[in-house]
């Protein structure tokens, strides 16, 4: 397995491009190069190399599911729990994730198909799901962004 590949999967909560490529990713988006992307993480301990959790919010990252967290330092991440892309996802620790479509755009599988170096199928087959929920941490205090 490649880590610079993009890989099409389904994800805990939509269809989407995983890679450790941030600028692949942004390029086949069509984004700004500088996007900040979410990173997903296999657990805690893995999440712990990247950034402090602040401690007013442990106990909330600790048992949240299907959640994305903006973390003080400005980065956001996803600790995966869904068993199936779990198993994907240790094969590399962590992985930047996006959803599978164009910028602004809807799902188009055929177009996603195309674009993707490997495609990772399951059982669940590709679905676009419900996005995950967002929050911004601060030291003490969190915000809602969707």
């Amino acid at each position: 397995m490649n880590p610079n590949k993009i890989y099409l999967t389904q994800t805990d909560t939509t269809v989407g491009f995983l890679s450790q490529n941030k600028e692949k990713l942004n390029t086949l988006k069509k984004r700004p190069k500088n996007k900040k992307i979410l990173k997903e993480v296999d657990s805690l301990n893995t999440l712990k190399k990247f950034t402090r959790v602040p401690k007013e919010h442990k106990n909330r990252v600790r048992r949240a599911k299907k959640t994305t967290f903006i973390y003080p330092n400005g980065e956001s991440f996803r600790v995966v729990r869904d068993i199936r892309h779990l198993e994907f996802l240790r094969k590399f620790k962590w992985m930047y994730s996006t959803s599978a479509n164009l910028h602004g755009q809807k799902f188009d599988e055929k177009w996603a198909r195309d674009k993707a170096d490997i495609i990772v199928e399951d059982k669940r087959g590709l679905y676009e799901g419900e996005a995950s929920r967002i929050y911004k941490l601060g030291k003490r205090k969190i915000k809602r962004i969707r």
